[in-house]
């Protein structure tokens, strides 16, 4: 174990100067190059930071405009359905006019049918005693007729 525990601290030993050599080379990268990409990055984000800005600013309009657009669109749209339904209306008032106007005649030609009708079963029962006479002379004649000839002979 002792052994080990020496051979741990040679290697700690030998170690040192690489680490040195590493701490020189860390202070060295921080000065001559981290500093500097610092400065380089924060301009960059102010710059970056700017234009975001306008970005934003300019999202913020194009979206007020689209808005603009379809409150625009949206009552474009209702103005036209306005006119269409008003246009409806009017087929519709057009077309219950039309079709009152043409019950109208037809029960006027119905009932003048019917007029018509009842005039003619009117004159054919009023006619029709005489030609029930006429008929009933006829018969007898038709039947007489042939019992007068075989008398008569």
């Amino acid at each position: 174990m002792d052994q080990l525990l020496r051979q741990v601290g040679e290697l700690l030993l030998s170690s040192i100067p690489t680490i040195i050599g590493l701490l020189v080379v860390w202070a060295a990268y921080r000065t001559l190059v981290f500093n500097k990409l610092e400065q380089v990055l924060a301009q960059r984000h102010a710059r970056t930071e700017g234009a975001m800005e306008k970005a934003k600013a300019e999202i913020v309009s194009a979206l007020a405009r689209t808005a603009e657009y379809e409150q625009k669109l949206r009552e474009a749209r209702a103005h036209i359905f306005k006119i269409q339904e008003a246009h409806r209306k009017q087929i519709i008032d057009q077309r219950t006019h039309a079709i009152a106007v043409a019950r109208k005649r037809a029960e006027e030609m119905v009932k003048k049918a019917h007029a018509e009708v009842e005039q003619e079963v009117a004159a054919a029962k009023a006619g029709l005693p005489r030609h029930a006479e006429a008929l009933a002379d006829q018969i007898i004649q038709t039947v007489l007729r042939p019992a007068v000839a075989a008398g008569g002979r």
